[in-house]
């Protein structure tokens, strides 16, 4: 028999009014412990009454998530109503207040309590709109499910609101003078919580309340202030800690160093790093395998090999342990990023005397390096005997080997090294397909770049925006526009938003083909979505417009990019220089070519070559001439077919003395013979 509605929630249900009658129903039981059993049989009179029926889905969806949500606040209030009185006799009630009065962030330190709430709010936070998949709201419709998904709000809300309550409370009692023994297991965990969150402010907020009653957290609550701030940059303050640590208590351990040892690491102060491994000796703690790596690792990625070695071998004097395969295997990987493959193979060959059981990630650091050394066939030797020792390679081996043979433009290799991946049961990743499908459009394959693009996502692997963007710029360079389009839309039906690298290589491809209309239609496109052009955006239109020889729309989008506050780069300056000199405007082109150097930019061969080419076809050798000597003081060399024919306009002009100080030129940088 269906139950008789209520008419607050009759009244809500059909949005003739708020939640104030709602939850003034509920607020007359609720201390009485009857609130559960009105909120259901006021929730089941909704479900079994005729008249609440709602045939139109979004209605019913706006109608239950008001309910739900006012359901919230009323938990919310009531329960803040509970804690005022709870806490209130013990900090004056200086954690909850009524909306009217002053608010938490006047009585209490700043984001405190708010980071408090939503760091232990995080693991109850509750959906509503995912409880609104039912496909009807009448009799016949999921009345469980609706229960179910009160029951969970109300059980979720009511242990959150209580585990907010007890935190309060022992924050409250440490307020007070009244000595009374907190929980401070739990307050610990609190403090944890928040570092791991990246709010440390609060947490050291915490831990000073602890200090002040002489409460003092063990060495792991420590640990984790030590890298919060460590993650968060303040290395001074983190190094303050640890000091106070030594003074107050508790002693740093080894994981205390290491922290601040890779913390300053990480922004390059390896002075400092070397510093803090002093302290700890002094200290009594010995470092460990992870502090070698650590700082072995941040030498080699210096450069400073031979000092990765010395702080070995002063640390094995200590501790053999330390030497292990994972500090060897940072030491080889220096090495090899150094190209010093020999250095690289008498390690390994110290480790294999030694007897050292290498693994994986060893035998991958050596492959690797000789990848990069552009060694295949050596790299392919170490790859067949690891598997001889019965190591199976990763995905990172294999994606070491494509790497290295895509480099080399060996495809052909690479997409056999991809086959025999899949066989062997390792499947590729986003790096092994993104490697593929770059190597291949470089060479001008897009179609193959396609295949692969299709194999991703039969794999269930959904590219990445660079990924679309690189088949769409390969079809580009190679004219195809109707698949680079193709390529864009079935990129927009996965759900992968296009960038500005995506609009600029169809800009490109429609500049390619000499369609400006187009490319400019793109621009004002990427407006309508919600992006703003870049300086490749602009230089390609530029180059376009100054190609076609229309100088004044390419002066007005250099003023559009100076207004958008985009600086003009030197290929901007050559495009117009360009243009400039197409029209005979040799002095305007000129004017362009001093700004380049007033600026400061970097200044290739290509400005160079454009004004001479210029100014010999202007019968103007001697300024040419002028030019020619100015680039070669700044190290350019340029075409040659730029010194043929500057030699050929001199000669004309009968400056046969500086021709022949060109062609002298020109065999000493083998362009002749």
């Amino acid at each position: 028999m269906a139950l008789k509605p209520s008419m607050s929630v009759v009244t809500v249900w059909f949005g003739t009014s708020n939640f104030a009658p709602l939850a003034g129903s509920f607020i007359s039981d609720a201390c009485s412990g009857r609130f559960s059993t009105l909120l259901f049989g006021s929730i089941a009179s909704l479900l079994n009454h005729k008249a609440a029926k709602i045939t139109n889905r979004e209605a019913g969806d706006t109608t239950w998530k008001n309910i739900f949500q006012g359901l919230l606040t009323y938990l919310n209030w009531h329960e803040g109503e509970k804690m005022e009185r709870t806490v209130g006799g013990q900090g004056g009630g200086f954690l909850y207040k009524h909306p009217t009065a002053c608010t938490i962030h006047e009585v209490l330190a700043p984001a405190t309590f708010e980071d408090l709430m939503a760091t232990i709010d995080n693991s109850y936070k509750i959906k509503v709109q995912h409880w609104f998949l039912e496909k009807d709201y009448d009799d016949k419709g999921g009345t469980r499910s609706v229960f179910n998904a009160l029951d969970s709000m109300l059980k979720g809300t009511l242990d959150r609101l209580k585990m907010i309550r007890e935190s309060i409370s022992m924050t409250g009692t440490c307020l007070g003078e009244h000595g009374q023994e907190t929980n401070f297991t739990t307050h610990e965990a609190v403090i944890r919580s928040l570092c791991v969150e990246g709010k440390v402010g609060t947490a050291l907020h915490l831990w000073n309340r602890n200090a002040r009653i002489h409460a003092i957290s063990d060495v792991v609550t420590h640990n984790h202030l030590v890298n919060g701030l460590c993650k968060m940059g303040n290395l001074e303050k983190a190094d303050w800690f640890t000091k106070e640590m030594l003074e107050f208590g508790p002693s740093p351990n080894c994981v205390t160093y290491n922290t601040l040892i890779d913390g300053y690491c990480h922004v390059d102060r390896i002075d400092k790093a070397l510093y803090v491994l002093s302290s700890m000796s002094n200290n009594g703690i010995r470092p460990n395998r992870v502090t070698c790596s650590v700082l072995v690792s941040a030498l080699c990625k210096k450069g400073l090999l031979d000092d990765a070695k010395k702080l070995i071998e002063e640390i094995r004097n200590e501790d053999d342990r330390a030497l292990d395969l994972i500090t060897s295997s940072i030491l080889i990987d220096g090495c090899c990023r150094k190209g010093d493959m020999v250095q690289a193979l008498e390690l390994w060959d110290q480790l294999s005397r030694k007897g050292t059981e290498m693994d994986v990630v060893a035998y991958n650091v050596l492959i690797n390096g000789f990848c990069l050394s552009r060694n295949i066939k050596i790299a392919y030797k170490y790859f067949c005997e690891m598997q001889k020792r019965g190591f199976l390679p990763d995905v990172f081996t294999y994606n070491t080997l494509i790497s290295g043979l895509c480099k080399e433009g060996k495809f052909d290799e690479a997409w056999s090294i991809y086959s025999v991946m899949s066989r062997v049961g390792v499947a590729p990743d986003q790096l092994s397909y993104k490697m593929i499908i770059q190597g291949l459009c470089l060479h001008g394959d897009a179609i193959k770049a396609n295949d692969f693009l299709l194999c991703m996502l039969e794999d269930s692997l959904m590219p990445e925006p660079l990924i679309w963007n690189v088949v769409i710029d390969g079809y580009g360079r190679c004219g195809d526009l109707n698949n680079a389009f193709l390529i864009r839309d079935w990129m927009v039906a996965s759900f992968v938003r296009p960038n500005v690298f995506t609009y600029n290589a169809l800009i490109h491809a429609q500049v390619k083909g000499g369609n400006i209309v187009i490319a400019q239609s793109l621009k004002q496109e990427m407006f309508s979505n919600g992006l703003l052009p870049d300086v490749v955006t602009y230089n390609l239109l530029i180059g376009a417009v100054c190609r076609f020889g229309h100088i004044r729309f390419a002066l007005q989008l250099h003023d559009e990019m100076l207004r958008r506050g985009y600086e003009p780069d030197v290929i901007t300056y050559t495009e117009l220089i360009r243009a400039q000199c197409l029209k005979g405007n040799m002095k305007e082109a000129e004017l362009l070519f001093n700004k380049i150097q007033r600026s400061g930019l970097i200044i290739d061969h290509v400005p160079f070559q454009i004004l001479i080419k210029s100014y010999c076809k202007t019968k103007q050798p001697e300024r040419a001439f002028d030019l020619y000597q100015e680039m070669v003081e700044k190290g350019h060399v340029s075409s040659a077919s730029t010194y043929f024919s500057l030699i050929s306009a001199l000669r004309n002009k009968g400056l046969t003395e500086e021709a022949d100080e060109v062609l002298n030129h020109m065999r000493m940088l083998g362009l002749m013979k």
